[in-house]
């Protein structure tokens, strides 16, 4: 078998955790729990007639004033930079996050996920927006945690990119 380490990152509250739970247990929960650290999870996804255990490190939300542990990073197979479709302020954030990783780690592939899509605002971010960041990543994703869209679709594609 083989193992992947996979790291989320985003500001707080974006839904990272969120994402692992639908991903994993497949239950999504509205109490909000702040990650301290990191918390590791596993899950064995089926890629190409090959069975990639993908291990989920999710990394406790970065804001303004403190940013991440770049050591959580070391051996990453990929990132998973996560922001909340509803807060303009994740976006640029999500991209602040993308920036300090390159700097360690230029090469590891990065897919750009936007979150809470099922969520409705009065802000939309424009795709002139996002598509300017959208070069960055290897793929963006627009997700639900809480409906589960495109959940299972993201981490299969990061095992494919992994492999």
């Amino acid at each position: 078998m083989i193992q992947k380490k996979v790291c989320l990152l985003g500001p707080t509250g974006v839904g990272k955790t969120s994402l692992v739970r639908q991903f994993v247990d497949g239950i999504f929960s509205d109490k909000y729990l702040t990650t301290i650290g990191v918390k590791i999870d596993k899950k064995q996804v089926l890629v190409e007639d090959k069975t990639v255990q993908l291990l989920i490190w999710d990394i406790e939300g970065v804001d303004r004033y403190c940013g991440f542990n770049p050591r959580y990073l070391r051996g990453a197979s990929a990132f998973i930079i996560v922001v909340d479709h509803t807060r303009s302020q994740s976006l640029l954030e999500g991209i602040d996050i993308l920036q300090s990783a390159r700097q360690e780690f230029p090469d590891t592939p990065a897919f750009f996920v936007i979150n809470k899509t099922d969520l409705n605002c009065e802000w939309y971010w424009s795709e002139d927006e996002v598509s300017e960041y959208e070069n960055a990543f290897t793929e963006t994703i627009r997700t639900s945690a809480k409906t589960g869209d495109n959940v299972e679709f993201l981490f299969q594609a990061i095992a494919k990119v992994t492999l």
